[in-house]
């Protein structure tokens, strides 16, 4: 009889130790334990630390409540400006309600990727090319609302998107490059134009100096013949004055010839026909004589016989 109960009490130990073994579950800090009873859900969410269900009565599923880092495929789009590019992202979400990410989707991990990849595909045909490279501030925070919206619903919070890399056609890079040389080109000759102006203006006010004041040059010539000597050089070049080549010029011009005479137009017909008509006046002595209008004439003095 001893025996007997000895027997039982040993097989009623190791049933509950088996019983024990099969309830015990341990729940870590960063975890939540969602529990299904025969497919209910229980309402109380297990915290972290030591717990025990009912077994092969109860499911315990443990949700992570850590932030999750996924990757998105590189996906391969047309922005708004028709460039073919392959954007690829990451997405940093975490779980904030357990039973949500449990019982309202299958799989939220797999979700989440499924609706980054098509918001990213969005996201691509409705910017420019231009945004896509220097604008991805904008575009981080469009792709986390676009995210985030539906996410909600399965208990997930979006904490953060960003575009990893844009990866462009060669013939598109080979264009950008063509068009950064040329503008900065054309910024090279606007800033060169600028200077030469700047100088061109400095030139004529020093020109004008000058010009007020004629030694000024002198010691000009001076200071170059010091700064060309400083070389060392064995040849020394003295520039000409130009004031001086000036003054040859205009020596080696030949004088302007004298004005001709003008002739006296020859007496036509008319004038003939009035001095034939005026009446002929004998000189007096002494060698004047006046006309009826007044003219005094010079002649020879007439003598006599």
């Amino acid at each position: 009889m001893v025996e007997e109960l000895v027997t039982a009490g040993v097989a009623a130990a190791s049933a509950g130790a088996v019983y024990a073994m099969a309830a015990a579950r341990v729940v870590k800090q960063y975890e939540r334990g969602v529990v299904l009873r025969l497919g209910r859900l229980r309402p109380q969410v297990r915290g972290p630390g030591f717990t025990m269900i009912v077994p092969f009565v109860d499911r315990l599923h443990k949700v992570n409540l850590q932030i999750v880092t996924m990757p998105v495929p590189a996906q391969e789009g047309i922005t708004r400006d028709n460039v073919t590019v392959r954007v690829d992202a990451v997405v940093y979400f975490k779980v904030v309600d357990a039973t949500a990410a449990v019982v309202n989707v299958e799989d939220y991990r797999f979700a989440v990727s499924q609706m980054a990849q098509t918001s990213l595909r969005s996201i691509i045909g409705k910017s420019d090319l231009d945004d896509l490279l220097s604008n991805r501030e904008k575009l981080n925070q469009g792709l986390e609302l676009m995210i985030d919206s539906p996410a909600v619903g399965w208990g997930v919070q979006i904490d953060r998107v960003e575009i990893k890399d844009v990866s462009l056609p060669d013939t598109m890079k080979r264009s950008m490059a063509r068009q950064a040389e040329a503008d900065r080109e054309r910024r090279a000759r606007i800033i060169n134009a600028d200077a030469e102006l700047q100088a061109s203006r400095k030139l004529a006010e020093a020109a004008q100096q000058m010009a007020d004041t004629p030694s000024a040059l002198q010691l000009r010539l001076l200071q170059t013949i010091v700064a060309v000597a400083a070389e060392k050089n064995s040849t020394l070049v003295l520039p000409f004055p130009v004031e001086l080549l000036r003054f040859l010029e205009r020596a080696q011009q030949p004088a302007p010839p004298a004005p001709r005479p003008v002739p006296e137009p020859a007496p036509g017909p008319v004038q003939e026909r009035l001095s034939s008509a005026a009446p002929h006046v004998e000189p007096e002595p002494g060698g004047s004589h006046s006309s009826q209008d007044g003219d005094t004439r010079t002649g020879p003095p007439v003598t006599g016989p």
